[in-house]
């Protein structure tokens, strides 16, 4: 409840950047999972750091292809290529 409070306040203006802040804090938590992996010494640890590592890569990998798709609306069209009737080359009728 707190973090949909949070995000309900923030202009969608500043939504990119908060996204990629919670992509960094997801590659953080991604990180303590292979140090935990790394201090485990029986089986639970080795599974609980595996199912760690692999939701948090989920998470940065949806992450930055959500901000990818958010990015990509600010872009803009590329102008219409304007073509001369007059040229052959680009379309044109040519008349003999």
């Amino acid at each position: 409840l707190v973090g949909f409070e949070v995000i309900s306040k923030v202009p969608s203006t500043l939504h990119t950047p908060l996204m990629s802040a919670a992509n960094s804090i997801h590659g953080i938590v991604f990180v303590g999972a292979m140090l935990t992996a790394a201090q485990a010494h029986d089986t639970v640890g080795y599974v609980l750091a595996f199912v760690a590592a692999t939701f948090a890569a989920m998470n940065v990998v949806g992450g930055y292809r959500v901000t990818g798709r958010m990015l990509k609306m600010f872009r803009r069209a590329p102008a219409p290529v304007r073509r001369d009737p007059e040229d052959a080359s680009s379309g044109g009728t040519t008349t003999p």
